[in-house]
């Protein structure tokens, strides 16, 4: 219950006021959507790298991380094909079930479940996350219906054209060498990067005031639900255990994978029209869901 007073409710409360807003004016999502990803997270990557503790354990959170990424992206193929998904609904499935919302939602529950110490970990994991979604959830996303090499081509521009993608190595190198940025600008960049999450949040919202329930197949939603709340911490720790992680650090990545869809898959979902209903309502209802499952694993752990 705590959990849910403290991290979760917060974040429902954002997408309800979303709904609401959107149920009362009827605005156009995508140009929301355009001015969140284009504008606005640039400066929340820049500033999450800039700040970031790339400690001695960046380099396996690295490969871990990435392991687990293609191995739900593998079981999420055969799972879709086995199914009979189209393009577009393979790629929506892979954005619910790939990508968890480790940054506003996982970093404040590892804070909570373990302290200080295990949040380095933590915001590790949640950089890794950032540039694995900005470069393989574009690619993901935009990827669409267009087969063979000109579907390759149309998402490799689309990673391209992603601002975001152009600042990660200079916040990375600026970091390393510690250079200062002055207050003055940093402060600029911070204000902007701090719209960033809330305004993702309240587009989800909106998105889920226009999503039409009939047309959702709540066997997907389940599915999705279940392949990101279950089937992610179990890869995560079998992958934990092969490289014989320490006990902290397994935990957090165990944790970190459980956490529900991303946010941000939303975005990607209605700026490629990648079947956003159903991006969007997998990622309310893993969201719903994940208090009980996360509660269990807090146990477990």
């Amino acid at each position: 219950m705590t959990v849910f007073i403290q991290v979760m409710l917060p974040v429902l409360l954002i997408f309800f006021t979303g709904f609401i807003f959107q149920k009362f004016f009827y605005l156009d999502i995508k140009p929301l959507s355009t001015i969140a990803i284009y504008l606005l997270l640039p400066f929340l990557v820049f500033q999450t790298f800039y700040s970031a503790n790339l400690n001695n354990s960046f380099s396996i959170v690295v490969l871990v991380s990435t392991g687990i990424m293609i191995i739900l992206i593998l079981l999420g193929v055969l799972v879709g094909k086995i199914i009979g998904f189209n393009k577009k609904k393979m790629n929506a499935f892979l954005l619910s079930t790939v990508f968890p919302n480790s940054g506003n939602y996982g970093v404040p529950i590892v804070l909570f479940a373990f302290g200080n110490k295990s949040v380095e970990y933590a915001m590790t994991i949640m950089v890794i996350h950032n540039i694995l979604m900005g470069v393989v959830g574009v690619y993901i996303a935009s990827y669409g219906d267009v087969k063979g090499l000109e579907g390759v081509k149309k998402a490799l521009l689309a990673i391209f054209k992603q601002p975001m993608n152009y600042v990660i190595l200079p916040a990375i190198l600026l970091n390393y060498l510690n250079c200062k940025i002055p207050n003055n600008i940093m402060g600029s960049i911070k204000i902007i990067g701090n719209i960033t999450i809330p305004l993702i949040m309240i587009i989800l919202g909106m998105q889920l005031a226009d999503t039409k329930i009939k047309k959702i197949s709540w066997l997907d939603v389940s599915l999705a639900s279940f392949f990101r709340l279950i089937i992610s911490p179990i890869v995560a720790y079998m992958i934990c255990i092969l490289f014989s992680l320490g006990h902290m650090l397994t935990t957090v990545i165990v944790l970190m994978a459980a956490m529900p869809s991303a946010a941000n898959t939303t975005m990607y979902a209605i700026q490629f029209d990648t079947e956003p209903d159903l991006v969007s309502t997998c990622t309310l209802v893993s969201t719903v869901f994940s208090v009980f499952t996360l509660t269990f694993l807090l146990i477990v752990l």
